[in-house]
């Protein structure tokens, strides 16, 4: 039997091996499920917490002496003394003792009303 000649393998043409860069519209295309992704997630996510965060910093600005406040603990009292060089509100929680307590300016979440004062009695409205 003669020998079996060996059977090039086919050659890729030069054309097929050199792409053109892809072009505008290609890159958009590409980009813009990425770009989209990260919009929606500044929207979703950083925005609201800076939001948060800042109405937290003018909150924690105009805390002053009198104020009805409710603590990040539980704790509700009225400041009697605002520290802000050592980040400390004296509050006092029991008026008839006289029993005062100190915490941090940061655990003030909420400065309480008049209104809120008398909703929180449980009457009917």
């Amino acid at each position: 039997m003669p020998p079996v000649p060996p059977v090039p393998f086919p050659q890729p043409s030069l054309a097929a091996a050199v792409q053109a860069p892809p072009g505008p519209l290609e890159l958009l295309v590409t980009y813009l499920p990425m770009a989209m992704i990260l919009l929606v997630a500044w929207l979703l996510l950083y925005r609201p917490e800076r939001e948060r965060v800042m109405r937290q910093r003018e909150l924690l600005a105009g805390l002053k002496k009198n104020d009805r406040v409710l603590t990040s603990s539980g704790i509700y009292g009225t400041i009697a003394n605002v520290d802000r060089d050592a980040d400390r509100v004296l509050l006092r929680v029991d008026d008839s003792a006289n029993v005062k307590i100190a915490v941090t300016l940061s655990s003030v979440v909420r400065v309480l009303s008049d209104r809120a004062d008398g909703d929180a009695g449980g009457g009917d409205t």
